[in-house]
């Protein structure tokens, strides 16, 4: 099969890709919305059931994507960069495994072809967070879970 043949995760880096493929390597999970805490002095990340106040629990996605960043200041545009040096990104997460060339997960709706299979496979959080206006600050603690790290396997 030629290199244009093949779709376009498989034939580019993530820096060679266009604003509208990058993008599309987004699956819909919201594992990176939810709320981590970082230990000051060991660095260790710990992941929380919280998710930001603009998410849509159903859709798994930013309820105001184009404004994210201006309405929550600390909201990260994903970068090439960022993909390779966040350590909390998801080993699922579909930007993470282009770069480390693991390809697309056959749950990844560029795979599959629909957007629902990233929540039947279990990789999204759909059903699993609280959106954080529903949290006391002094709670947050109590709201630390494992999940939103761990791998989906791919079968």
């Amino acid at each position: 099969m030629h290199d244009s043949e093949r779709p376009f995760w498989e034939t580019k880096q993530l820096d060679e890709m266009t604003a509208k493929e990058w993008e599309s390597l987004c699956d819909g999970c919201g594992r990176c919305c939810v709320h981590k805490l970082e230990d000051e002095d060991s660095g260790e990340i710990a992941y929380t059931d919280i998710v930001c106040f603009l998410f849509d629990c159903d859709s798994c996605r930013c309820g105001d994507y184009a404004n994210r960043t201006r309405r929550v200041p600390d909201c990260l545009q994903l970068t090439p960069e960022l993909v390779r040096s966040l350590p909390w990104l998801p080993q699922s997460c579909a930007y993470r495994r282009i770069e480390e060339g693991r390809g697309l997960a056959w749950w990844h709706p560029l795979v599959s072809g629909s957007r629902d299979t990233v929540h039947a496979a279990g990789a999204s959080v759909r059903g699993r967070v609280i959106l954080e206006q529903h949290v006391h600050p002094a709670m947050v603690d109590e709201r630390i879970t494992d999940w939103p790290g761990e791998d989906v396997p791919d079968q």
